[in-house]
């Protein structure tokens, strides 16, 4: 698979499927595989683009400069690079971060926007735990006790009562051949810190769909509806049995919603 150069990294991507343009944009330590549970059904219907984010995967170098804006610049350079008119965004977490400010920043890009398991800025408490996540990386703790602290808070108590669903998670984290570095994390994890678009959401000029898993831990559906609330045109949904790796633990759910809204504009 490709990777172009611009803004002064060389970005991974991927191009599957054909028709209406969707971009995935992953979340915190996440690249372009982190969509494989929804990819294949997903670009069944659309042309479905993948990347890298800047400090994850192979997209290089790992320890560029970051800010939620460089990937945003990042995902538009890449749209601009496929001559692409406009398209629709998912972002998940830290995607939807860079999804909204996509939407922000260049709406002439951008159609509609599914934002899913995110909100208008991190908390101070997800701030503590994601600093505590970088700072004991590479540390004391082993990988699979690293990967697994966080599995606790991004799935579901029924995720963890399928132990072969659980180790083949651990083993795929765990022997992932393009790891993060230390360095890229805690980067990805301030960039996050920094980042309010609290203020800009009433200039939202796309449709936005808003999807929570009900027992998100990280991005709880109230919290989320509560700051999302004043983009002017925006629809809420949630998915029963999925915390914040939504995609990941409901898929089907997942992917009915978004092409219910793609398609007709809604969710009701």
């Amino acid at each position: 698979m490709p990777t172009v150069h611009l803004n002064n990294i060389g970005l991974y991507y991927e191009d599957y499927g054909e028709g209406v343009p969707l971009v995935l944009i992953a979340g915190l330590a996440s690249d372009s595989q982190s969509w494989q549970p929804i990819l294949d059904e997903l670009s069944l219907h659309y042309r479905v683009i993948v990347f890298d984010n800047r400090g994850v995967g192979r997209t290089m170098p790992q320890d560029s400069k970051m800010r939620i804006q460089d990937i945003s610049d990042d995902c538009i350079s890449l749209i601009k690079y496929l001559r692409l008119s406009s398209v629709h965004l998912l972002g998940h977490s830290m995607g939807g971060f860079v999804a909204m400010d996509c939407a922000i920043r260049y709406p002439q890009y951008i159609s509609k926007v599914i934002l899913a398991g995110t909100s208008a800025l991190n908390c101070e408490r997800n701030n503590a735990l994601f600093l505590d996540w970088s700072s004991t990386m590479g540390g004391k703790m082993n990988s699979e006790q690293w990967f697994r602290n966080i599995f606790y808070w991004i799935f579901t108590k029924k995720f963890f009562e399928d132990k072969e669903v659980l180790n083949d998670a651990l083993q795929f984290v765990i022997e992932y051949p393009y790891p993060q570095t230390k360095i890229a994390f805690k980067n990805q994890v301030n960039a996050i810190k920094a980042f309010n678009c609290i203020n800009d959401l009433p200039y939202i000029t796309s449709e936005i769909l808003v999807i929570s898993g009900k027992e998100d831990l990280l991005f709880p559906y109230l919290e989320s509806k509560k700051a999302l609330q004043t983009i002017p045109n925006v629809h809420f949904s949630f998915v029963e049995q999925a915390a914040h790796s939504i995609h990941t633990e409901q898929p089907e759910d997942f992917i009915n919603i978004i092409q219910h809204f793609l398609k007709e504009g809604n969710v009701e």
